[in-house]
């Protein structure tokens, strides 16, 4: 890699760092009032890409109409990114709530965790 290429690579980090640093509080104030109930905070934090509207209502006892309203309203807020799956569209969570100081709620069986930041 040339000089200049490395030196570039370098400057984007350091404005991905300001970036990232700048939008944490609006991002955090976002998450805050869409995520305003335990279950929707449970609902996002299983959105992984990975689970299907089903498998996410059936852990968070919701119907998964429920599960595909919340990810369209919050695809539009830009909170979620769609996946395409075979199948149809699932949502991955574009943040992780412990990042922004708020707790994931914990399935019963999931080992728990308390990371939150003050």
């Amino acid at each position: 890699m040339s000089d200049r290429m490395s030196e570039l690579i370098e400057v984007m980090r350091e404005i991905l760092k300001w970036t990232k640093f700048a939008g944490a509080r609006e991002v955090r104030n976002i998450l805050t009032a869409a995520l305003d109930t335990e279950q929707k905070r449970l609902i996002y934090h299983l959105s992984d890409g990975n689970r299907g509207s089903v498998e996410i209502a059936k852990a968070a006892s919701v119907g998964d109409s429920t599960i595909r309203r919340y990810w369209e309203s919050w695809a539009r807020q830009g909170i979620v990114e769609p996946i395409k799956v075979q199948g149809g569209t699932r949502f991955r969570k574009s943040f992780e709530l412990e990042d922004f100081g708020i707790v994931a709620p914990q399935l019963k069986n999931e080992k728990a965790e308390t990371r939150e930041i003050v």
